[in-house]
């Protein structure tokens, strides 16, 4: 089948090798890049099934410039917008059916996909026919699972992101892994709590999409947002943390949408409060004692 991957980052380039394995696939970005069956966005247009993974903050732009109503297509993006606060599905239907979009979730570095390791991952969409046509086209060692919660497998994906933000510092901080595990158990509470506002189901995060996701981005070193939050525990400045990463971490971008949206709605999340306060400013130590401080 034949297909195309817009988005040519780590994640984008890890999903077409993927998909590679089984289909006719071709790959474009905003910029050039020295990568087999690399085309023109026009090119890529020409098929019917597109895979988009263009950062979350850079979507309605992208989106706003091309005419997609009448593609079958698979979101590789994580993140909640920061200046209007829309979650990605909603950005997504502003241009797109619903019918026609499918979304993916779950534990995945794009290191190991690129070495074809084993992975599970979600595709969640509204349409669950849709979801078996792109499920099939993932090679043999990424198991899909199909699931009708879009808002739910949205929402882990971009919160996990500020959690790990947060696990970085507490390990940047030497705090011991019982308080990572307490940070980790507490965070997912708050990213269902957070969710079940917005119509998430709960046991979404306690799938892939939640507890997975959130359990990898929260350990590994291979985690930009992870890495972040050890930055922060050294001392850096954010700019300076973003500079040496020289990618995007959607973490510092959706911390500030959580903080805004869990004021508006009245949501309790302590832990995304604290790392909005710490990236813009706040002293660790201080927020630490704060944070132990909440019930």
């Amino acid at each position: 089948m034949a297909l195309a991957v817009i988005g040519a980052g780590k994640w984008g380039e890890a999903l077409f090798r993927a998909f590679s394995n089984k289909n006719e696939c071709v790959i474009t970005s905003r910029t050039p890049r020295n990568i087999q069956n690399f085309v023109s966005l026009d090119e890529a247009l020409k098929r019917e099934y597109l895979v988009i993974a263009v950062a979350s903050q850079s979507l309605k732009t992208f989106l706003a410039n091309i005419d997609l109503k009448n593609k079958k297509i698979l979101v590789a993006s994580k993140g909640i917008d920061k200046d209007n606060f829309k979650f990605i599905n909603e950005i997504y239907e502003e241009y797109v059916p619903k019918e026609n979009i499918a979304y993916i979730g779950g534990p995945s570095f794009a290191k190991e996909v690129k070495e074809s390791k084993p992975t599970a991952l979600v595709i969640a969409s509204y349409n669950l026919s849709l979801a078996k046509e792109f499920s099939e086209f993932f090679p043999n060692f990424i198991k899909t699972y199909i699931d009708s919660d879009v808002m739910g497998v949205e929402i882990a994906g971009a919160y996990k992101n500020v959690i790990a933000i947060a696990s970085g510092i507490c390990a940047g901080l030497n705090l011991g892994e019982n308080a990572k595990a307490s940070l980790l158990s507490r965070g997912l509470v708050e990213m269902d709590r957070f969710g079940e506002i917005f119509g998430a189901k709960k046991e979404t995060f306690l799938g892939l999409a939640g507890a997975g996701d959130l359990f990898l981005t929260a350990n590994s070193t291979l985690s930009r947002n992870y890495r972040v939050g050890l930055g922060l525990a050294s001392g850096k400045s954010l700019d300076v943390i973003l500079d040496e990463l020289g990618e995007v971490a959607e973490g510092v971008f959706t911390t500030e949408a959580i903080y805004k949206l869990s004021k508006k709605f009245g949501i309790y999340t302590p832990i995304a409060n604290e790392v909005y306060h710490i990236l813009n400013g706040k002293d660790i130590k201080e927020s630490l004692k704060d944070l132990l401080s909440w019930d």
